[in-house]
């Protein structure tokens, strides 16, 4: 290895990099761990990309996997920018010492985007921060939509958990030359980044390559075969070819990518509809990613989880959903208890928990804690686990503490105006510095700052409010209100015992029971 002030170069198995010095951290974009998935390739597990000759040049990020934008209510808030090429299975590396003696702890970032949008190149993912403080960080592209998890009867499914696994490996044998430490890699992501994490550490192929992982916003889970295969046969029928992978890899990308937009516009966590998602395949994801790490998998392997106050407010505030779904009331409840297999009895919970709220604060808390919370809350049940909660409100109407608000702090770049899109002016320095600490921590220790999870269930709340105190400061909770939404919605479920008293109707019960799970002073400073 050689490096100066300008340029610094690193040698590594696949051939030597040239990156670029920003703000005294080295930095390598764009770098291929992967042959282009296209021609040939095109819907195929990913192959080893060959050595390279001479010096490549690592100081811009490289392409961006296929993918439709973000309708334009979304495309306020969130930023996804467009980098055109074939050579979308690469990484960027920000590290502060690329030394192989350095032996530096390494992050290694799998992006959200409900695995159809998003990438590395996400101005609010610059891993600048990280570097800064002493870690290796990695973000991936990875392919995303059909391209990467369409499932087809003449191909393997899941190549883009297939990329990333093929990003790990890469890790493993390269990220030493960066001055990182192959032994300390942490996975970090957030909503389908969080849920792609669930299903590497359950994946047979990852042994030995993770030390840490953080699931933001996103649990382990597999998405129904069926599901999965009906939003292909939908745009295959679209497109008037069949449902195979040799018909889709003859489609122009234009028009594929403008079909699948067509057939997935009614997806979201809320309402439900056809998506793409990780599904068994008896090879990388041989059962369901949750069971298999309730049974073990992954043995030794840190966990750190959480979610944000208000996840549901980033789907239904834009495009004017949160005042539909108000209008509708008991049709979107019901609609609502079916997306979720529960009884009435249990947004009666919700309403006598919170009845101040409207029927779309009920309904996306309901579809939050049963899609998300609750899983996370059995994952951190079997294994140790630290557990936090976002709670900061965005500057912005109507979002609250909403899904992606939280990752303008972890990464510390508040300062980008992509992240002044969600958070809105004026976001606390503070809080960044208390999340982005905790997240550094984790990766170079293993412990962020709190207590592990156990049976009082300490939950670190980020950005909440306590009597007289400003935003900024985080706490620490026992039962915050999250928590006990998501664990009487699971209790609740289940079939309800013969009411022993007539005159005390279930609302009463429901609203008994999350008084005795508040405890007097529950709310401590961290």
């Amino acid at each position: 290895m050689t490096a100066d002030r300008t340029d610094p170069v690193v040698s590594t198995p696949h051939g030597t990099l040239r990156g670029r010095y920003e703000r005294g951290v080295a930095v390598f974009r764009g770098i291929p761990y992967a042959a282009p998935p296209f021609g040939p390739r095109r819907f195929r597990p990913p192959v080893p990309l060959p050595p390279w000759d001479g010096v490549r040049d690592a100081g811009s990020f490289g392409p961006t996997p296929p993918k439709p934008p973000y309708s334009d209510a979304f495309a306020r808030y969130l930023s996804d920018p467009v980098v055109p090429g074939d050579d979308i299975l690469n990484l960027n590396v920000w590290t502060p010492d690329p030394d192989p003696a350095a032996r530096l702890p390494v992050l290694v970032w799998f992006h959200g985007g409900a695995l159809t949008r998003g990438s590395s190149a996400v101005p609010v993912y610059d891993g600048h921060a990280f570097a800064r403080d002493g870690v290796v960080c990695v973000s991936v592209n990875y392919r995303l939509g059909v391209e990467g998890y369409g499932l087809f009867p003449d191909t393997p499914p899941n190549p883009g958990l297939r990329d990333q696994i093929a990003a790990l490996a890469w890790v493993h044998e390269t990220i030493e030359a960066f001055g990182g430490d192959p032994g300390r890699v942490t996975l970090f992501g957030q909503s389908a980044g969080a849920i792609s994490i669930g299903a590497l550490l359950a994946a047979p192929q990852t042994r030995g390559l993770v030390r840490r992982a953080v699931l933001q916003s996103g649990p382990p889970e597999a998405s129904e075969r069926a599901k999965v295969r009906r939003m292909v046969r939908r745009m295959a029928s679209r497109l008037r070819i069949p449902a195979t992978a040799e018909a889709f890899a003859a489609v122009d990308r234009e028009l594929l990518l403008r079909t699948q937009a067509e057939v997935g516009r009614l997806s979201s966590p809320v309402v439900g509809g056809p998506a793409f998602g990780i599904v068994v395949d008896g090879d990388v994801v041989p059962r369901d990613p949750l069971d298999a790490l309730l049974d073990g998998a992954a043995p030794g392997v840190d966990l750190m989880m959480g979610w944000t106050r208000d996840e549901h407010r980033l789907w239904l505030v834009p495009g004017g959903l949160m005042e539909r779904v108000d209008r509708l009331g008991a049709v979107a409840l019901a609609g609502a208890m079916a997306r979720c297999h529960c009884g009435s009895e249990v947004p009666r919970g919700y309403r006598a928990l919170h009845p101040e709220a409207g029927t779309a604060d009920l309904v996306g808390d309901l579809v939050t804690d049963h899609l998300l919370r609750i899983p996370l809350h059995r994952l951190a049940d079997a294994r140790p686990s630290y557990v936090y909660e976002f709670a900061w409100p965005s500057r912005l109407p109507g979002l609250g503490a909403c899904h992606a608000l939280e990752l303008g702090f972890v990464f510390d770049t508040g300062e980008v105006p992509e992240s002044r899109r969600l958070a809105g002016e004026g976001a606390p320095q503070e809080l960044a510095d208390a999340m982005h600490g905790a997240w550094v921590r984790f990766a170079a220790e293993g412990d962020p700052g709190w207590e592990r999870w156990d049976d009082t269930h300490p939950v670190r709340v980020f950005g909440d409010r306590a009597p007289g105190a400003p935003h900024e400061v985080a706490y620490t909770a026992h039962g915050p209100r999250d928590r006990e939404l998501a664990l009487w919605a699971r209790d609740a479920a289940a079939p309800a015992p013969a009411p022993t008293d007539t005159d005390q109707p279930r609302g009463t019960e429901l609203r008994a029971a999350v008084r005795r799970l508040r405890r007097p002073g529950a709310l401590r400073r961290g």
